[in-house]
């Protein structure tokens, strides 16, 4: 059993077989964390649009009590192979799964990247499901606010409303737009953010008032360095703040990019950095990067730990 995080290394779940949840998030529920993320157990194989790319195989679902620990409760949202037209077909891109409970119609919501593989379809998909562990069933895509969106995350507030943030105008500027109450479908209240700083990779979180937004500059499957804003309003101004990452390899996010961050249960002030440390020519091996987020003020930083552990939180 793990006791600790290793950065940057193979993660194996319970059963020894390396985790499948890249581009993925974390649902915490009823005292268990859920990690959901692409499945890329598949060839990988080359893209002339992005250099590589592999076939859809899913959303995986793994779930923990400890977050070192994890037990593979399989693909909860599969590809579909006999219908090239669908939107999940193998031949498609499906990416970046996040999902959120809503307490409104006692529903798990999975939100997603949905494209083809020439990413010109660029759209949101939604599935549902009774369970966090589903099956989930997919409902169909959404154009949010009539505009393109590629990268994109949730973020579900305090007071229950939930966001939507996508890069959109070809990944020139990211959109945050309120998401009506079944969340699925966004309102007619957007904001444009970040224009023309082309940041793809968000991944979002709230501290003590303020949102905090990652970033990844727009470079394919080779990193860059990372940039973080704050906010004192989800849909207000958000002012960028630099690099959030420090040390050595700081200027390239440690050769990762951020995909999402969640706070720690039953831990004071405490948040972590997911990051996928992309192996192009085998996108399936492809290492996660999670690292303790610390502040100094308002003032965040991330810091690389070759092995660490939650204690590092007090």
């Amino acid at each position: 059993m793990k006791t600790s995080f290793t950065s940057g290394k193979t993660w194996n779940d319970l059963d020894g077989v390396a985790i499948q949840a890249h581009g993925g998030g974390i649902l915490y529920d009823k005292g268990i964390y859920y990690w959901f993320g692409e499945n890329k157990n598949s060839v990988t194989r080359k893209s002339r649009v992005v250099g590589f790319n592999t076939d859809a195989v899913g959303v995986s679902c793994y779930m923990s009590t400890d977050l070192y620990n994890w037990k593979n409760k399989g693909i909860v949202l599969s590809s579909v192979k006999d219908e090239p037209q669908h939107e999940l077909h193998t031949s498609k891109i499906i990416e970046r799964p996040k999902v959120v409970y809503n307490e409104n119609t006692k529903k798990y919501v999975m939100f997603m990247h949905i494209d083809t593989s020439d990413y010109q379809y660029a759209k949101v998909g939604i599935a549902i499901s009774d369970f966090p562990v589903g099956p989930y069933q997919y409902l169909g895509s959404i154009a949010p606010h009539s505009s393109d969106s590629r990268d994109m995350t949730v973020f579900k507030d305090d007071d229950g409303k939930a966001y939507l943030l996508h890069s959109s105008e070809s990944n020139a500027t990211m959109y945050i737009g309120e998401l009506g109450n079944d969340y699925r479908e966004t309102t007619h209240v957007f904001t444009k953010n970040l224009i023309k700083n082309y940041r793809e990779a968000p991944a979002i979180f709230k501290r003590k008032g303020k949102y905090y937004l990652i970033t990844s500059g727009c470079t394919g499957w080779d990193p860059n360095q990372a940039e973080y804003a704050v906010a004192e309003n989800m849909l207000g101004s958000w002012r960028v703040a630099g690099n959030p990452c420090v040390g050595p390899n700081a200027d390239k996010t440690f050769y990762a990019q951020s995909t999402f961050v969640f706070p720690v249960v039953n831990k004071n002030d405490a948040y972590i950095a997911m990051f996928d440390m992309w192996k192009k020519e085998d996108l399936g091996m492809s290492p996660y990067l999670w690292l303790p987020i610390q502040f100094e003020g308002d003032r965040m930083f991330i810091e690389w730990h070759d092995e660490w552990n939650l204690s590092i939180f007090k």
